[in-house]
């Protein structure tokens, strides 16, 4: 997931560069008074989003897989332990229910 964070944050910072210069060199217009820096930013997030949806496609099906993967784990780790509380307190009942 660390990966796929650095690489959005690329792309973002890839996107605000070239927008930040577009909008220096008139090909995109400034901001209203002293919004150009937000302008930019937004801009920039706005054309950095399709970008990377698109070209982070593998990689973010990557993470997602290993997400599960975890949450599968932690789901029969849960169930184990649930398991065998109920043996033990069976037991427990068995015993008491025997004296």
């Amino acid at each position: 997931m660390l990966r796929y964070t650095l690489m959005r944050l690329g792309i973002f910072v890839g996107c605000l560069l070239v927008v930040w210069g577009a909008v220096y060199a008139g090909i995109f217009p400034r901001g209203l008074g002293s919004s150009n820096g937000l302008w930019i930013l937004l801009l920039a997030l706005v054309v950095s989003a399709p970008i990377s949806w698109v070209a982070l496609r593998k990689e973010r099906d990557r993470a997602s897989l290993h997400i599960v993967g975890r949450v599968d784990r932690m789901k029969a780790n849960l169930e184990a332990n649930r398991t065998q509380e109920d043996i033990a307190d069976d037991a427990a009942r068995a015993q008491s229910q025997v004296s």
